[in-house]
């Protein structure tokens, strides 16, 4: 074999196997996006906030992590906090959650707005942001797997106030949808209808929140899971 000869071959298959290894790393790279999930916003502290500070453009930013790594209950634009202070001090890079802000209508200082014996869950679901606001009392509806492959619907929970809610931002390339688009709410429970709610997040296949209208207090749905007994 001639010199040159032997030099295009060896030439061919550095060629081939920058292929493979190229093919390799993209492969692997598709199966990280796959895992952690497509980035989404999220807002933190620009820099340390003192306590009682307002909230603004200037010491707020956005970063962008993947789903999977992001606080449920994140923020994906500082005009969400238009208005709210810090409840307490946030370092430089630090998620800002609910229960770190003052919007005006928290007792910070008197601990969760709950009575005795009930307790403050954090939910995320489906359903109308325009129309889920604090005050707001909504029905919790959880679609199970079932064997043969179609979901199970119930009401998992009944007329429950919601203390506070935000719109969830949409992923990358996600389209936006107010309508079913996905809802963070801090929700007045019961403490067995917290740990129902907390165990629903992980086996459910959908949460869905259902708006009740203002008179309407009725109990007793058909398919329950848990008992509602707040009034």
């Amino acid at each position: 074999m001639t010199r040159r000869r032997r030099a295009a071959v060896l030439l061919g298959l550095a060629l081939v196997l920058g292929g493979l290894a190229a093919s390799d790393v993209a492969g692997r790279e598709a199966a990280l996006r796959r895992a952690v999930g497509p980035s989404v916003p999220v807002v933190v502290a620009r820099t340390r906030i003192p306590a009682g500070t307002p909230l603004t453009a200037r010491n707020l930013t956005v970063r962008r992590v993947p789903a999977r790594f992001a606080p449920a209950l994140a923020y994906g634009s500082p005009a969400a906090l238009a208005g709210a202070k810090a409840a307490a001090a946030l370092q430089a890079g630090e998620d800002v959650t609910p229960a770190a802000i003052d919007d005006g209508t928290s007792a910070a200082a008197s601990g969760a707005p709950v009575r005795a014996g009930e307790r403050v869950a954090d939910l995320v679901a489906r359903g109308p942001a325009d129309l889920i606001r604090a005050g707001t009392r909504v029905d919790v509806l959880v679609t199970r797997e079932s064997g043969a492959g179609a979901g199970s619907a119930s009401v998992a929970l009944e007329d429950a106030e919601v203390l506070a809610a935000h719109p969830v931002a949409a992923a990358d390339g996600a389209a936006a949808d107010t309508a079913q688009g996905r809802v963070a709410v801090s929700l007045r429970v019961t403490v067995r209808q917290a740990v129902f709610l907390a165990a629903a997040e992980s086996f459910a296949r959908d949460l869905r929140l259902l708006p009740r209208a203002v008179d309407d207090r009725r109990h007793g749905l058909a398919g329950t899971t848990v008992g509602s007994d707040l009034r």
